[in-house]
């Protein structure tokens, strides 16, 4: 338990840093004259890097461990973060380098999972790998806090107080996490492992879903405050605390969905979720009043795509094979963040084109009944040929 309550701190902190210039980007866009494609671009870079950086790292997890790999991303993932507090932060130049580097606190995902996963029995996977997952609630506690620290200390303050949280954390972590006793490290290169990995049926359908479900979940988390400003009018603040919501009850929901993935199955929790997103997706595409209508479909939207989040991954505890769920885990988080960094770029050239963010909730609802026919055919199967 100790392993799983340290590991998940460490997830939510580098995501707390992954997540800092989300909040901002409003402020950005004033001060520095940015279009609505500038401004997606900021909040999008560090997802993506983080999203393609979690494949070498949960190869490398399964090489060398999280006990080595949790301190060493999470002290890399410092310096960006005081290079964007104290200088990057003046220029769009000297904003989309940080988040480039800043991208290495997004793939700390791809060390928890495996670390996790080797600390726990197959049938309580699924809830201990959603428990983890809550650690994105780091994304909560950059939208709660950053606009006010920047409003009262100035623009470095919430920087320089996360490198610190990071700093000790990666003290901590070297000090006392350690890998789950039996822990065999493959043997075959790095490369090879990569290749085998890919080939694997699960890798790829998991990865499918996991674009939806978590993707879904940070192109709202990064991307909502935009919305609400643009298409309500919202007040900067209000609108991050909105999002806050937003994320905090999809991070309740994902441990909530790796324990219904282990009673009932992922395939069923999988489709329970798509379906309610296809419907709040569709429902929004209207711009529905914000009370009651619209934040009902945005709450219903934030539990499912929580919810789904966590059943994506009790699937790939079951289905993987065990010396490469780190391998498979860095593939499908990089689809999740991938899945994440594309429809805010998609929002905002649609919106600078339309003044409407109609077709891409539309897409949403598209993609995500893609995804639940998915689910509902070549998943099932696959799960039920697993289990024969």
């Amino acid at each position: 338990m100790l392993m799983l309550v340290l590991a998940t701190v460490g997830f939510a902190l580098n995501f707390w840093a992954w997540a800092l210039l989300s909040p901002l980007g409003p402020r950005f866009q004033e001060i520095l004259q940015l279009s609505s494609l500038e401004q997606s671009l900021i909040v999008a870079v560090p997802v993506v890097v983080g999203s393609v950086g979690r494949i070498p790292v949960g190869a490398l997890t399964d090489r060398f461990g999280g006990r080595v790999m949790f301190p060493v991303v999470t002290a890399a993932t410092i310096v960006p973060v005081l290079y964007l507090g104290l200088a990057g932060h003046t220029s769009l130049a000297g904003l989309l380098i940080g988040g480039f580097f800043l991208g290495i606190g997004g793939t700390t995902f791809a060390i928890g999972v495996p670390f996790v996963n080797a600390w726990f029995p197959p049938e309580r996977r699924g809830l201990a790998v959603g428990v983890f997952g809550a650690g994105m609630g780091g994304t909560a506690i950059s939208a709660l806090t950053t606009v006010q620290l920047v409003e009262s200390g100035g623009t470095a303050t919430p920087f320089v107080i996360t490198a610190v949280a990071l700093a000790a954390y990666a003290v901590l972590a070297a000090v006392v996490l350690r890998d789950a006793p039996g822990r065999s490290a493959p043997t075959q290169p790095l490369l090879r492992r990569l290749a085998a990995t890919v080939r694997l049926g699960i890798t790829w359908q998991a990865s499918a879903l996991y674009a939806v479900a978590f993707g879904g979940y940070v192109a709202f988390s990064v991307y909502l405050p935009v919305y609400l400003k643009s298409a309500y009018g919202l007040e900067q603040t209000d609108a991050a605390n909105r999002m806050a919501g937003f994320v905090v009850l999809a991070v309740l929901m994902r441990p909530i969905g790796g324990w219904l993935s282990d009673r009932f199955g992922p395939v069923r929790v999988l489709a329970a979720s798509l379906s309610v997103v296809v419907a709040g997706a569709t429902m929004q595409s209207f711009t529905l009043d914000l009370a009651p209508e619209g934040t009902v479909a945005f709450l219903s939207m934030a539990v499912a795509l929580g919810a789904g989040s966590g059943a994506v991954f009790a699937l790939v505890a079951q289905a993987s094979p065990a010396d490469k769920v780190g391998s498979v885990t860095g593939v499908v988080g990089a689809a999740g963040g991938l899945g994440g960094f594309v429809p805010p770029l998609v929002m905002g050239a649609v919106y600078g084109a339309t003044g409407s963010y109609a077709v891409g909730l539309a897409l949403l609802a598209l993609v995500s009944a893609a995804a639940l026919v998915l689910t509902l055919t070549a998943v099932r199967t696959a799960v039920a040929r697993r289990a024969a």
